[in-house]
């Protein structure tokens, strides 16, 4: 379990003058500026739970997972991993043997060796058993489709290539917690598909509980039941995927084409509130429908549409977590007075 109690990050960064005098004068003086990286934060992971922890940059996803993995001493607060803190000496070791970390903008591999060798590194230094290292490393090995580069120097690989080849590194010791910090960042679809596909056997054969920060909405929706979205360092929400689509209206987005104008307006007159919106194309042969899904199901719609035109296709699309997300933050910038700021004051 993982436990997050009002978990403060504070960083302090000079005042620098502006031009050439200005950056002099800032050497000698005492002004700084406090900025709250993390702001109060709690929350609780249990075992085998996936949770996405996502924000604008900025909010405090990175600082966050660097504190829980042990890179980084709160300010305040308390986390604790399985009852210890990852931050305190006396308790780090017990803490790293449990978790593994990837970062997509950094490696924890050697540059210069190939990957066995930096394997065979990684495994004297969380003490794996060699029977247990063998086992794990081959099933790795054949999960991430990594067997043909397996001797190649890391510097030598496709970036693709890497990303599995780190995963493989965080997963070689069997941790029971996995922190993904945007694991699939420059990737393209396919490799990306492929990763995501491979985390998420590794988290349902081995009942690891993965925490994931990225901007791509999709992984969130591939890989995480529950979600948190923090902003300014601060968490505006925390709770199921589902919940968080349902905060502004669970709406969906029928597309229908048929082989005759469809009548839109009547459409919307039919079903009143519960009709968002339409949009015609193609001069109304293809009509997309936006409805309420708390007060019209698909299936009444669709009846309508079939019993009124005579129908060629149909398109049926759910709203995205990224969108539900934008309203969120835009949601608490209104009742923030359009200030997103404040996270930062002077002092002397």
């Amino acid at each position: 379990m993982i436990e997050l109690k009002n978990v403060e990050k504070y960083f302090t960064k000079p005042i620098r003058g502006k031009g050439v005098w200005g950056m002099l004068k800032s050497l000698f003086s005492r002004k700084h500026t406090v900025v709250k990286a993390v702001d109060g934060v709690s929350f609780t992971v249990n075992d085998g739970e996936a949770v996405g922890y996502i924000g604008a940059n900025g909010a405090g996803k990175s600082t966050t997972i660097k504190m829980m993995s042990g890179i980084l001493t709160p300010t305040g607060g308390e986390i604790l991993i399985d009852g210890k803190h990852p931050y305190k000496s006396k308790e780090r070791n017990a803490v790293l043997k449990t978790i593994g970390v990837v970062f997509g903008q950094k490696t924890q591999l050697w540059y210069d060796l190939p990957l066995t060798e930096t394997y065979e590194l990684l495994k004297y230094i969380y003490d794996v058993p060699d029977d247990e290292y063998k086992t794990r490393l081959g099933e790795l090995v054949e999960l991430l489709d990594m067997k043909s580069f397996m001797d190649a120097p890391v510097r030598t690989l496709s970036l693709g290539q890497r990303m599995r080849a780190d995963l493989a590194a965080a997963m070689l010791h069997n941790p029971k917690t996995l922190f993904l910090d945007e694991p699939t960042i420059g990737l393209d679809v396919l490799v990306k598909r492929n990763l995501i596909d491979a985390i998420n056997k590794l988290k349902t054969e081995y009942n690891t509980t993965l925490i994931l920060t990225t901007h791509a909405m999709s992984d969130i929706e591939l890989l995480c039941e529950r979600v948190i979205i923090l902003d300014a360092g601060k968490v505006l929400f925390d709770g199921s995927l589902e919940a968080v689509k349902h905060m502004f209206g669970d709406s969906r987005d029928i597309k229908v084409i048929a082989k005759a104008p469809i009548d839109a307006d009547g459409v919307k007159s039919s079903f009143g509130e519960a009709i968002l919106k339409t949009t015609a194309e193609d001069g109304g042969h293809s009509v997309t429908v936006t409805i309420d899904a708390t007060k019209l199901t698909t299936g009444e719609l669709l009846n309508y549409m079939f019993n009124h035109n005579e129908v060629a296709d149909v398109k049926i699309s759910e709203t995205g977590i990224e969108q539900v997300v934008e309203k969120i933050y835009e949601k608490n910038r209104i009742a923030a007075g359009g200030n997103g700021d404040g996270d930062a004051q002077g002092t002397d």
